[in-house]
Formats: structure tokens, C-alpha cells, sequence
């Protein structure tokens, strides 16, 4: 038979290593209050910025609209002088080219409530891009191929001068919040330890500036070359800190 008393020093033993165990982890983690003090000790600003390009590239649309009394005639006439602009366009290396519409519809009068068919209207539409300082000679040069129609024009940078200003936009906006900081928490006698979050709140390209035209007549009566001015683009971005101080 196994003498008890030399079982109740093992079981004490134990029992006071864990007594005397659990106090020491419990020391060496934050308290639950301490750490949301500290998440409470943040500041949050936000920084605009932005950079001004110039636009160089040009979107130009344009048509070709025919009416005749034949649906047959409007439709190889449309496509004869459409065929025209887009060999020009393609002959000037314009870039994006393609198609954007085309139809034939009949065209009715009304006279007195009865719908009367006056014949047909047949139109084509394309676009394209090209550098800013050509667009006015390329329209003028379609109309003369067989162009009727200039439906409008828009105006953007070259994708690399958008991302180099988006570039200069963040960092101009990153500044700002810094800044922004700094003065805040100096007038409060504070001084920031670090950048807990960053969030990028916008940094998108611009989009094209459009522009209307009138629409040309079908013959050219200024030999004139049609003066285009592209203007600029604003690249905008924002930028948010969180800062524990």
C-alpha cells in the first residue's frame, strides 16, 4: 500500500507553479483600457492635390449623311464618300480609327395626321485620334473627300503624361496631409510617432474635355484651315493618413 504523504507536496508543487505563472503572463500583455487609449491617440487628415497637362491628342468625330429618294442610290453614295474619309483618315495615320454608326432610314412628312414618304437618309459615322495641331487640316481634308458632318471633338494628354501627373497629383496630396499634421499636432504641443493607415481616395485619370462644332456644309466655302485649341487637363488625386500621436 502507497504511503499518501508523498503525494500531496507533488500536488502542491503544481498547484503553486501556476499560481505563480499566470501573474507573469497577465503582466507582460497591455491591458484591454491601455490599448484602446492608445488607438484612441490618432489624427486623420486628408491632402488634396493635383497637376495641370496640356492636352495634345484630339478625338474627332465625323459623318457622312446622304438623302435622296432611292434607298439604294442614299446607301452607295453614303458608302462611296464614307469609303473616302476613311482612306484619307487612314492615309494621315490617324489612330483609333473605327466606325460608329451607321443607318439608313426612310424619311416621311406629315401633312395633315398622313405620314407621306419623302424619300431616305443614309449616315455613316467615324472617330479617330490624332495630335491636336492636325485636327483642324484632317477635317477640313475630310470634308473635301466627302464628309458632311463633324458631330464633335474632345481633347486629352498621352497616357504617359496622365500618369506622370498622377504621380506628381499623389505626391502633392501626400504632402498636404503631412503638413496638415504637423501643424495641428505642433499647436497641441503632441508630436506624431507613426502612419497607422494610408488610403489612396482618388487617383483617376481626367476625362477627355469635349468640344461641339457646328456641322460643316457639304461644300467647303473657306479655304482656311479650321483653328483647333486643345487647352488643358486637371489630374486630381487625395490621399488620407491616419497618425498615432
Amino acid at each position: 500500500m502507497s504511503n499518501p504523504i508523498t503525494v500531496k507536496p507533488r500536488l502542491f508543487a503544481l498547484t503553486l507553479l501556476v499560481v505563480l505563472t499566470v501573474p507573469a503572463i497577465d503582466w507582460l500583455l497591455p491591458s484591454p483600457i491601455a490599448a484602446q487609449e492608445q488607438l484612441l491617440r490618432t489624427l486623420t487628415v486628408t491632402g488634396e492635390g493635383e497637376e495641370k497637362i496640356p492636352t495634345t491628342l484630339a478625338s474627332v468625330r465625323l459623318g457622312v449623311e446622304v438623302e435622296g429618294d432611292d434607298a439604294q442610290t442614299v446607301q452607295e453614295e453614303v458608302a462611296q464618300r464614307s469609303s473616302n474619309v476613311v482612306e484619307l483618315l487612314r492615309n494621315r495615320q490617324v489612330e483609333q480609327l473605327q466606325t460608329t454608326g451607321i443607318q439608313l432610314r426612310p424619311n416621311y412628312r406629315y401633312n395633315d395626321g398622313e405620314r407621306q414618304l419623302q424619300g431616305y437618309i443614309g449616315t455613316n459615322t467615324v472617330s479617330c485620334r490624332l495630335p491636336t495641331e492636325q485636327a483642324g487640316q484632317v477635317m477640313d481634308a475630310a470634308v473635301e473627300a466627302g464628309a458632311t458632318r463633324i458631330d464633335g471633338i474632345s481633347f486629352t494628354a498621352t497616357d504617359a503624361a496622365i500618369a506622370n501627373a498622377q504621380e506628381e497629383a499623389l505626391r502633392n496630396a501626400t504632402q498636404a496631409a503631412r503638413e496638415q499634421a504637423k501643424v495641428v499636432l505642433e499647436s497641441l504641443n503632441l508630436s506624431s510617432q507613426e502612419i497607422i493607415t494610408i488610403s489612396i481616395n482618388n487617383a483617376t485619370a481626367p476625362r477627355p474635355l469635349p468640344q461641339r462644332m457646328a456641322q460643316p456644309a457639304l461644300e467647303s466655302q473657306d479655304a482656311s484651315e479650321t483653328p483647333v485649341v486643345g487647352g488643358e487637363q486637371t489630374v486630381r488625386a487625395s490621399v488620407t493618413l491616419q497618425i498615432r500621436y
